[in-house]
């Protein structure tokens, strides 16, 4: 497998697809879009049916030795792939693929140019994959028709935390998952709805405390929700107690 390189500059996104649309209109939402106009990011899109010698226009075929669907061949993604000034790090998106998590979002990161390649029907000749591919990656556990969804999502995942791209990065840093827990609930106005009050320590203004209960939220929710991703996490003795304390109120709001 060729050695990708990671390059300086702003970010470069490349999607090899036979659903250019799909991709134009990710292109033109939220905080892709704004990165873009602020030339903090380029996304290309290569429309694979440009790279094939087929009068139909066709990139598929049917597979050796049988079998159900058809397969991407592999000339066309290979000339779609040459004609990239820089192709930088391929990915194909397969179910194959180790798991998308937050970790791997921020290896990707620090690539600065990525290409996508798109699978379609069955799949891709398995020379692609052998040969011309970095990485695949899976987004989890299903099957989706194509990967051009897969890789949107993977796309706005890293475009989220470029420098320049969200206006708080803060919030970012306080989501889900970033720090191995769940996220703690949110309230917002009005104070008391349909007899349904915000928690009394969000109106305190005392942070300390904000943060102490938000923090026992996270621990909490994790444990409730996704008792998993507990095992994962280095608890501090504080959060041993917060955590404590959460399954005893649970409790008595049990009963």
């Amino acid at each position: 497998m060729r050695e990708s390189s990671k390059l300086s500059g702003k970010m470069i996104f490349n999607f090899l697809t036979i659903f250019p649309e799909l991709i134009d209109s990710f292109s033109n939402v939220g905080l892709i879009s704004k990165a873009i106009k602020k030339n903090i990011l380029e996304m290309n899109v290569i429309h694979l049916r440009e790279f094939t010698d087929d009068p139909q226009k066709r990139v598929d075929d049917k597979p050796y030795g049988g079998g159900p669907g058809m397969i991407l061949r592999y000339a066309p993604i290979s000339k779609g792939l040459q004609s990239l000034e820089n192709a930088g790090h391929i990915i194909y998106l397969s179910p194959q693929g180790s798991k998308l998590n937050t970790k791997k979002i921020i290896q990707l990161k620090d690539y600065k140019c990525i290409t996508f390649i798109c699978g379609r029907y069955e799949g891709v000749d398995q020379r692609i994959i052998d040969n011309l591919v970095d990485e695949e990656i899976s987004i989890g556990d299903y099957v989706v028709s194509g990967g051009e969804i897969a890789s949107m999502v993977i796309a706005e995942a890293i475009i989220r935390r470029i420098d320049g791209v969200p206006e708080d990065i803060k919030s970012i840093e306080e989501e889900s998952f970033e720090n191995g827990l769940l996220d703690y609930p949110q309230y917002t106005r009005p104070e008391l709805i349909d007899d349904l009050k915000t928690p009394s320590v969000l109106l305190t203004g005392n942070h300390a405390e904000i943060d102490r209960w938000r923090r026992k939220m996270c621990l909490g929710i994790t444990w409730k929700k996704r008792p998993d991703l507990l095992k994962q996490v280095k608890l501090t003795k504080e959060d041993d107690r917060l955590l404590s304390e959460y399954i005893e109120e649970s409790k008595k709001n049990e009963i």
